[in-house]
């Protein structure tokens, strides 16, 4: 080689060896699947999108050493810590990471709800539990002697974990005319609260009152060791009609009633009673009913290989898992002529799985309230809800039932494989901004969470055995409070209650027909 030739190549040498690999890597999102602990007392939250868990500990567990039972994360990613190896101290948020090309910072957090009640004989009302300022508050009528005060129940920290100083237990008689400091011992770790009792000259209040569609919940205080109650009226009326007693619930000086069977937008006014004491009375205006739309599920068009339960080019209030199972084979949820009325459609939901050969997963059939939004691979997103803010008492209905033994399961189910498999109607009221977003793509699963603080209300029907024909069922919808208005309802059938996680068997089949929404009790 000449050297014109070489002094021409070494620039171009040198600039190859200055050529850097700038190929980006691809941002696989690294997600927590699964996660439990020792003692829980409800499943965890998993927010993907905040890449935050939230563990809820039953009372027995020693926040300071948990041990984990569960940890599953997405496929080929690591993790910082291995959860299920020794305790951690979950007193205050613990972090790892899960990397994949890139680190995901994952925040763990546990709360543990420790039930806590002061009572003492005669009180007006229910207690005050002030756990963020470590104080008790309740009240007993002026014309009590609070230096004779008998202490009728306490507890202040876990059951069977916990000293007071000084020791109190049910039947002691106290002075209350100061305050009592109280030190609570428990799992090694003290705190000092504080018991108020004060004096009231109200012998009993009406606390509130929420007006529904035929029912009004009231809430009262008064003496416990008096004869407490409700009244209502028209409002205007002259007559008041005492609430039946098995309307009302009893706690100590606190009590609550439901009064049924009345009538839509109309005002009434209830008020509590004490022996021959009377409330303040509280006015309120019983709502409208509403209706589920399509719930015959008559009305349905073809859409090439989907099927929709909607008539073509109507509005849709119904959806299906259609869009997703037809990428891979046919509609698993489609219109019967089998009815209970034997007129009309009802709504035939299949499990089946669907693919070519070994290509392919189970499909669960499945119509819910909301939308089905996009396909995910193999996968689905749903926008699971409609506007709504009646609150009704329950949902009823028809279905028909066929079983099957589960033949897939996914890895945390695989203890199902070859039981009956199960259907599930649930019925759920909540309170959110948007449409409860659903994610099936197990590497970022977002399911509806039945104790998430959002659910108002919730019921449930499951079945693992074969109906006889069609049958009539009602689910009763259990709220956890009875003054917040929801923003959205969600009624879901599916022909595999595991489905989401493509658990099911095939051959599973569930048909609904006429629902229809009770506001009575």
């Amino acid at each position: 080689m000449n050297m014109k030739k070489l002094l021409l190549m070494l620039p171009l040498a040198l600039l190859a060896g200055c050529i850097e690999n700038d190929i980006p890597y691809p941002r696989i999102p690294q997600n927590i699947l699964s996660i439990a602990v020792e003692g829980e007392s409800s499943a965890a939250d998993i927010d993907d999108s905040q890449l935050t868990v939230t563990l809820h500990l039953g009372e027995d567990v020693d926040p300071k050493a948990v041990k984990f039972t569960e940890f599953a994360y997405s496929e080929g990613g690591t993790s910082s810590i291995n959860l299920l190896e020794g305790t951690y101290n979950l007193s205050r948020p613990l972090t790892l990471t899960l990397s994949r090309f890139q680190d995901y910072e994952w925040t763990i957090s546990a709360v543990q709800q420790i039930a806590r009640y002061v009572t003492f004989s005669g009180q007006v009302g229910e207690t005050v539990i002030d756990v963020p300022g470590r104080r008790v508050v309740l009240y007993v009528p002026s014309n009590i002697d609070r230096s004779t005060l008998t202490l009728a129940s306490v507890k202040l920290g876990p059951e069977g974990h916990t000293e007071l100083q000084p020791a109190l237990e049910a039947g002691m008689m106290l002075d209350m005319t100061e305050p009592l400091e109280v030190r609570v011992t428990s799992f090694g770790e003290t705190e000092t609260w504080t018991i108020y009792v004060d004096v009231t000259e109200a012998i009993v209040t009406t606390t509130q009152a929420h007006g529904w569609v035929n029912v009004i919940w009231a809430y009262g205080a008064a003496p416990e060791d008096a004869v407490n109650g409700f009244e209502y009226r028209l409002s205007g009326a002259e007559q008041w009609t005492a609430v039946p007693e098995s309307c009302v619930t009893h706690n100590g000086g606190a009590f609550y009633c439901y009064v049924p069977h009345l009538t839509p937008l109309s005002s009434y006014e209830v008020r509590a009673t004490s022996g021959d004491n009377k409330g303040n009375p509280i006015e309120v205006t019983t709502g409208a009913s509403e209706l589920l739309p399509d719930a015959s599920f008559d009305s349905w068009w073809l859409d090439g290989k989907v099927w929709s339960p909607w008539a073509e080019g109507g509005v849709p209030w119904w959806d299906t898992g259609n869009t997703g199972a037809s990428t891979l084979g046919n509609s698993n949820v489609y219109p019967s002529d089998d009815t209970p009325s034997g007129m009309g459609k009802s709504a035939k939901l299949e499990t089946r799985f669907v693919g070519i050969g070994a290509i392919g997963k189970l499909a669960a059939g499945s119509i819910f309230a909301g939308k089905f939004r996009k396909v995910d691979g193999t996968n689905g997103i749903l926008d699971f809800g409609r506007l709504w803010t009646a609150r009704p008492t329950r949902l009823r209905g028809y279905f028909k039932y066929t079983t099957a033994p589960i033949n897939y399961a996914s890895e945390e189910f695989q203890n199902l494989k070859g039981q009956p498999d199960t259907c599930q109607i649930w019925i759920a009221l909540v309170d959110l901004d948007a449409p409860l977003e659903i994610r099936t793509n197990p590497r970022n699963r977002q399911l509806f969470d039945k104790n998430a603080p959002y659910v108002i209300a919730y019921g449930e029907l499951s079945r693992g055995s074969d109906t006889r024909g069609w049958e009539m069922f009602e689910i009763p919808l259990e709220y956890r409070d009875t003054g917040r208005v929801p923003s959205y309802l969600l009624v879901t059938s599916a022909a595999s209650k595991y489905g989401d996680y493509f658990t099911g068997g095939t051959g599973a089949t569930l048909l609904v027909d006429d629902f229809s929404l009770d506001y009575d009790y």
